[in-house]
């Protein structure tokens, strides 16, 4: 992927290295944590991210090879710079699996989503914990999980069960997230070799 940096992010990223040395974290991690930080503001990521090299480097791999890319909401998918995303929410049938299911929208979503992309996907959920709890409950054999859904409901639970499940992920502790967090750390990914 090329593409140009502004200058305000070049100097976003100057002053956060100012503020927090991240130069001994791998790679990835560091790439990954950098660009949450960046896109939050939030410098309690540094500590609240938990974050697996060798997760991050698969995820990396398969977006490399074409794997696709599902998110739980438009507004993951639209922070995501330079690849489309599944994103089925919005689709009647989500609805009506969802009312005939007693599901919420959002795992409905993954579920349908599952069934047109398969295994090996990367998935990014930034916005229902529903959606990284229903994730978790299939046999998708992901490529990554991008598990950071905000909420004071089911959000910090849903990321420890996914941190507990063994699927290759990258999560957070806190109750905090969302699409713009979701949304920074895949674009690390993608962005890896052209890092400000």
């Amino acid at each position: 992927m090329s593409r140009v940096v502004h200058p305000i992010e070049q100097l976003s990223y100057q002053i956060l290295r100012e503020r927090v040395d991240l130069s001994q974290l791998p790679p990835l991690t560091r790439a990954v944590t950098e660009r949450v930080v960046h896109a939050s503001a939030d410098l309690d990521y540094v500590t609240d991210l938990v974050c697996d090299e060798a997760a991050l480097a698969a995820g990396l791999e398969a977006l490399r090879g074409g794997a696709p890319l599902v998110t739980d909401v438009a507004m993951v998918a639209a922070g995501i710079t330079g690849r489309a995303a599944v994103c089925p929410v919005a689709e009647p049938a989500v609805a009506e699996l969802a009312r005939s299911a007693g599901i919420t929208r959002s795992a409905a979503a993954i579920r349908i989503a599952y069934d047109r992309v398969g295994p090996g996907a990367v998935w990014a959920v930034g916005c229902a914990p529903t959606a990284l709890t229903e994730l978790i409950g299939l046999d998708a054999e992901p490529a990554l999980v991008v598990g950071l859904p905000v909420g004071f409901v089911g959000a910090a639970e849903a990321k420890a069960a996914l941190r507990v499940s063994g699927l290759p992920a990258v999560s957070n502790r806190s109750e905090k997230g969302g699409s713009a967090v979701a949304a920074a750390a895949v674009n690390a990914l993608l962005y890896t070799s052209e890092q400000p």
